[in-house]
């Protein structure tokens, strides 16, 4: 049938098409049917609903659906019932606990990114992964696909150097001292990152507050081929598009598939040309690997999968028991971060993480020679040539590059806890401190977040402070001061755990 455009001003998250229920008889179609819109040589595909909304004769676009497509309004289209598709029945494969062919892999992903699969069988997919696993083979597979599907960025500085880590951990703005001390090294490092989803800032959310952070690839292309590096929000890019779809559903479902995971995380460093990643697993108590044999198990995934790729792949397992530094928010790390690169000193657990990592990328680099590589990144971050190079990022990338620390806004609405008994802190709960921050506002409200006092195995005397809230709105902060309470995030006990006696 033919019908006119009726542009709806709704997010539907399901690349929704409205047609009227008289239509829908006639054409014998029913709500989530699969359907085509042909306008010219372009080819849409959206999941019916049926709907009062538009008259006989019209079609409802939904702003998703604009997304891929820029119809007008009043235009002509053609709409046309689509068959299930081939994918479906590889979705069912896998769901068997059968293994799938590269071939097959493609088709999935090209049917996702061109959404002829609606939300359940995506989700369908997704199950199946957490259920049955991919061998290697098959996340090469994967990953090469989601890749290929979406944008590629070509940089000629050679040789592209990248870091990530998979999280967990609060207050981890490691990689903006990172990537500055590589890039000063003269390697070329195009960093993307992600904005927060359950943590309290994304990378991407804490190099906000000193500049943009949304570009197309070609400016990135632009800064990166100047300046040897960026610091950018991997969203605003069309790098691995199926990623951003299939997360959906695993956030939905609450769970992380580990091929997927995998792929997820290949996929971007392949499209942006990665050719020496360096992988950062924390782990411990409250972040997403909790042993040391997780830990190993997963690196030498990552590093058969880079070999799969033609990238170097080398993993960092690094301490994730409590959080990194004393700051957990947008512009609360910031600051700190900021500080760090200006004064080249800071909080012992943030300098050693940062210089750490930085050392192995250099001597992956080839810039430093071997075990020598922490000694030269702590050399370029105390002589200020990491801080020159954050203020040619900043610049580049639209902000200010003489802003100071204290010219950052943080939440003016505080509230500290303190000790209630003297003893030594033997525990920081990672998921209660993001807990807390995040019901100060964190990430939305870039001034709310937490700054810690104290740190694992220090000593502190009844009515020391441990930490302080900070929000935008005393409604916020006295939530979090309720699920602060309720959460206990910091453990204090005496030398003494515990007395047993005779029974």
């Amino acid at each position: 049938m033919k019908a006119k455009v009726r542009i709806l001003d709704v997010h539907s998250g399901r690349y929704s098409v409205f047609i009227n229920e008289k239509e829908a008889m006639k054409a014998k179609l029913h709500p989530d049917d699969l359907v085509k819109l042909e306008a010219g040589k372009k080819t849409v595909y959206g999941s019916v609903v049926i709907s009062g909304l538009v008259k006989e004769g019209e079609i409802g676009i939904s702003r998703d659906v604009l997304q891929l497509h820029s119809f007008s309004e009043g235009e002509v289209v053609t709409v046309i019932p689509s068959s299930t598709p081939e994918s479906v029945r590889y979705i069912k494969k896998k769901m068997n606990g059968e293994k799938l062919r590269k071939v097959e892999i493609e088709t999935i992903i090209k049917d996702i990114v061109d959404r002829k699969l609606r939300d359940i069988e995506i989700s369908s997919f997704v199950t199946s992964l957490e259920i049955n696993g991919l061998d290697m083979d098959e996340i090469a597979a994967l990953t090469i696909a989601m890749a290929e599907t979406g944008d590629m960025l070509d940089i000629d500085r050679k040789p592209i150097m990248d870091v990530h880590s998979i999280g967990g951990v609060p207050g981890n703005k490691t990689n903006i001292l990172v990537v500055p001390i590589v890039a000063a090294a003269g390697l070329t490092i195009p960093k993307t990152s992600s904005r927060a989803i359950t943590s309290a800032a994304g990378t991407a959310d804490v190099v906000e507050v000193f500049a943009d952070v949304s570009f197309s690839l070609d400016e990135i292309k632009r800064i990166v081929e100047k300046i040897g590096a960026c610091m950018v929000w991997g969203g605003a890019l069309n790098l691995a598009p199926a990623d951003d779809i299939t997360i959906k559903s695993e956030r939905a479902l609450s769970i992380d598939p580990t091929g997927l995971m995998l792929a997820s995380i290949m996929s971007k460093k392949y499209a942006m040309g990665s050719q020496y990643v360096l992988i950062d697993i924390p782990t411990g108590k409250g972040v997403k690997v909790e042993s040391v044999d997780q830990a190993r198990a997963l690196a030498r995934d990552f590093i058969e999968l880079g070999k799969r790729l033609g990238q170097y792949v080398e993993v960092a397992i690094t301490y994730g028991g409590q959080p990194i530094g004393h700051t957990v928010g947008p512009a609360l790390e910031a600051r700190e971060a900021l500080q760090a690169l200006m004064t080249g000193t800071g909080p012992g657990s943030l300098i050693e993480k940062a210089t750490g990592l930085a050392g192995v990328l250099l001597e992956m680099g080839g810039v430093a020679p071997a075990g020598m590589g922490k000694k030269m990144a702590r050399e370029i971050l105390e002589s200020g040539k990491a801080y020159q190079k954050m203020r040619e990022i900043i610049e580049e990338q639209g902000g200010n590059p003489d802003i100071k620390p204290e010219d950052i806004p943080i939440g003016d609405k505080t509230y500290t806890f303190t000790a209630p008994t003297s003893g030594y802190i033997t525990a920081i709960d990672n998921k209660a401190i993001t807990g807390i921050a995040r019901a100060a506002g964190a990430p939305e409200d870039k001034g709310a977040g937490i700054e810690l006092y104290v740190k694992v195995g220090e000593k502190v005397k009844e009515g020391d402070p441990l930490f302080t809230i900070h929000a935008e709105s005393e409604a916020r902060l006295d939530q979090a001061i309720v699920f602060a309470r309720r959460a206990e995030p910091i453990r204090i006990e005496g030398m003494v755990l515990q007395r047993i006696g005779n029974i």
